[in-house]
């Protein structure tokens, strides 16, 4: 990653400009709690619509909206962007109300049987969403439908959506910002994406404190309650999906397993995936991930703490699902190790098929060796960063996941592997 900052890496002018944008985007000089009301009006007269459904959003957004004021460390470029993405957001819950009072019967469509994707980044969740993601009997959620829902249509139309291009634009200006950031997590317009955008839809995602220094916020997101997001998740599926019904879900996302009893109660039906390897082999991978991101909005990074926060995060998160597994069958969760994926991915996915008992077509078996040869490891190049690059070692990240670690059996990799 280079030294310079990712607004440093914008054109003087540009950079110099966006306090003022900001103001216009505020509708005056005010925090970003004076700038609620006005940023709910533009996303009003954008959509031509004024009901944002459920008023529960409305708490996570006023704890947000506060931690940016009080405690963020966002520069000028990074606080434009944050102000954008809380519009953005408010005009997806519109798009979302707006197209189901339009037509009511979304909200009837059954969601069954939804294959969920668990596990922490760089255990082969990642590997696993895409190829599932090829069987025409499955449905995922495109990064492109997901940053702006609303009914997926026809694959042919794609390109000549001016949503799809927008985020074709985004994802090029992120990497751009970063280019390391491709090795991490690569995304693409048409490809899979994770439930961050659909959870981002209450202000209950990582999303937030993952970019920013809000310690309240965190504080507060640690424990809300997380039913009306799943509900609007669900939602906001039915849309997307509205014209695919007769399709399964694959979804995937790390932030659902510390959710797990919430999506039990939001989809009782689920069928979950784990993905399963040494935490100390994917915890500074993580750190970097999300050092990366918080360096594109704060112009100074305390990896520390970073490390210190991601892992307590995911350690707790983990302990979380294991409890809850606890309580459910047995034959409701798949538990992967990442040597089984990295092996043979499309093996793993005919186990994953077989054990749900779901039907494996020709076509489906045709389209995931297509797409294991044309996606060779480490196509968009290898991201490997040490435990004492963010002051910690790999011994006193595996002595607190040593719980998780006993549980399923995960194999220690070597140092340095």
């Amino acid at each position: 990653m280079s030294d310079a900052t990712p607004a440093e890496r914008l054109p003087v002018r540009l950079y110099n400009l966006t306090q003022g944008i900001l103001h216009k985007l505020a509708g005056g000089p005010g925090g970003f709690v004076d700038a609620i009301e006005a940023l709910h009006t533009r996303a009003s007269k954008a959509v031509g619509f004024d009901d944002f459904g459920d008023s529960a959003y409305r708490v996570g957004l006023d704890v947000l909206a506060d931690a940016y004021d009080r405690e963020a460390r966002l520069t000028p470029f990074g606080r434009m962007l944050v102000h954008g993405q809380i519009e953005t957001i408010l005009k997806n819950r519109l798009s979302v109300e707006k197209a189901i009072r339009e037509r009511p019967e979304i909200a009837s469509i059954p969601i069954r049987r939804p294959i969920f994707v668990l596990g922490l980044p760089r255990t082969g969740t990642t590997a696993l969403h895409h190829l599932l993601g090829q069987d025409p009997s499955t449905q995922v959620l495109e990064y492109w439908i997901a940053a702006s829902p609303g009914p997926r249509p026809p694959r042919d139309s794609w390109e000549n959506d001016p949503r799809f291009r927008q985020a074709e634009r985004e994802l090029k200006t992120t990497y751009w910002l970063d280019p390391s950031l491709k090795a991490i997590h690569l995304m693409t317009a048409d490809g899979p994406e994770e439930c961050r955008h659909l959870l981002s839809q209450t202000f209950t995602d990582d999303t937030f404190d993952c970019n920013a220094t809000i310690p309240s916020y965190t504080r507060w997101y640690s424990s809300c309650d997380m039913r009306p997001t799943y509900r609007q998740h669900r939602r906001t599926l039915q849309l997307i999906g509205s014209s695919t019904p007769e399709r399964r879900w694959v979804l995937k996302y790390p932030v659902h397993m510390r959710n797990l009893r919430t999506v039990l109660e939001i989809y009782p039906d689920a069928c979950f995936v784990q993905c399963h390897r040494d935490p100390s082999k994917v915890l500074p991978s993580l750190c970097s991930l999300v050092a990366g991101w918080r360096a594109i909005y704060e112009g100074s990074v305390d990896r520390r703490e970073i490390a210190r926060s991601q892992t307590e995060l995911w350690a707790a998160g983990l302990e979380h699902a294991m409890e809850v597994r606890r309580e459910v069958a047995p034959s409701r969760f798949l538990d992967l190790h990442f040597r089984e994926v990295l092996a043979d991915p499309v093996e793993a996915v005919r186990r994953i098929y077989a054990h749900f008992d779901v039907p494996l077509s020709d076509e489906a078996e045709r389209r995931f060796r297509a797409w294991k040869q044309a996606n060779p490891r480490g196509k968009h190049g290898e991201h490997r960063y040490a435990a004492d690059d963010f002051g910690t070692t790999e011994e006193a990240i595996n002595d607190r996941f040593a719980a998780y670690i006993s549980h399923f059996s995960v194999e220690r990799e070597e140092k340095g592997a």
